[in-house]
């Protein structure tokens, strides 16, 4: 598979790569903007003497930039009637509480969700691709329950591509 977005159907499942973290453009004005909050929020703290804050925020600036400079890896996604499997970590369907896909073609939305049993873990957010998502969607069914409630993206993740995050 040479090509980043490319998928197969296995047999009894379907395989694809997805990029390991989203990666954003972010335009000159953005940086500018949030160097700003940045000296802003740093000297708020210093003033009010919450020097734990300020550390949170320098922490906060350089992981920024360091997500920013690092290199995206694709990463091999399966999903077959064992569980699902992403790059070497294999979730089993009884790990999982449930899917739903969200595809809003005029939106450019075209994703696949899984929530975990342990709400302590973040739910699990798939680039669909090129991939049929009613294909999908009739393939989980048979291994798991749909969360019909979502017909949105999360809002954090809403917020998180508005603010380029």
């Amino acid at each position: 598979m040479d090509n980043e977005n490319s998928k197969e159907i296995v047999m009894d499942g379907f395989s694809w790569q997805v990029p390991e973290m989203e990666q954003h453009n972010r335009s000159k004005k953005w940086y500018t903007v949030a160097l700003s909050v940045f000296v802003l929020g740093v000297l708020y703290c210093i003033i009010t003497l919450n020097y734990l804050f300020a550390i949170i925020l320098i922490l906060s600036a350089f992981i920024i930039i360091a997500h920013d400079k690092g290199n995206v890896q694709s990463v091999h996604f399966e999903i077959n009637y064992d569980g699902v499997l992403i790059g070497k970590k294999f979730y089993d369907f009884d790990e999982l509480k449930s899917f739903s896909v969200v595809y809003k073609p005029n939106l450019g939305i075209k994703r696949l969700y899984f929530e975990y049993k342990n709400s302590l873990k973040q739910r699990l957010s798939i680039p669909l691709f090129d991939n049929n998502p009613l294909l999908i969607r009739k393939f989980l069914l048979k291994y798991m329950q749909e969360d019909l409630d979502r017909d949105h993206p999360p809002l954090s993740e809403q917020l998180r591509d508005l603010l380029k995050l």
